[in-house]
């Protein structure tokens, strides 16, 4: 199984700009946990509810002036929409990362892959994630 046959396609981005304030307002209304910071048309970084909660709010930094850029996350782990599933997973364990930002043969995001997303076709791959994104946490 490949890939781009169970992963999520809604992909919303963010600018490196944005302020903290208006990435919490955008997660909490499109009801995920993460976004992709896009600047010039690639793919910079991925902020998280983690990211905004823990690393920003719980630190004292202020959501409306504080900007993407400083709280997000800049290695982003991907896989190609082709990819096999099982080396998609592979990438995710090794790296104790919940999901993946899946990218097509021009290198733009086109989704999100997630242990839930792969739970939906084989626990035991899902499983293996959670272990793996577990034992950091």
């Amino acid at each position: 199984m490949r890939v781009q046959e169970i992963m999520s396609t809604k992909v919303e981005t963010i600018k490196p700009t944005s302020s903290l304030r208006a990435t919490a307002r955008m997660l909490s209304n499109l009801n995920v946990g993460a976004l992709p910071v896009i600047d010039n048309g690639k793919l910079v970084g991925i902020i998280t509810d983690r990211d905004v909660s823990v690393y920003a709010i719980a630190l004292g930094r202020d959501p409306q002036s504080t900007e993407v850029q400083k709280v997000m996350t800049r290695e982003v782990y991907t896989c190609k929409e082709t990819q096999e599933l099982a080396e998609a997973a592979a990438i995710m364990e090794q790296h104790n990362i919940r999901r993946l930002a899946v990218m097509n043969s021009n290198n733009d995001i086109t989704g999100f892959l997630t242990v839930d997303d792969i739970a939906h076709v084989s626990r035991e791959l899902a499983g293996n994630v959670l272990e793996a994104a577990i034992a950091i946490h």
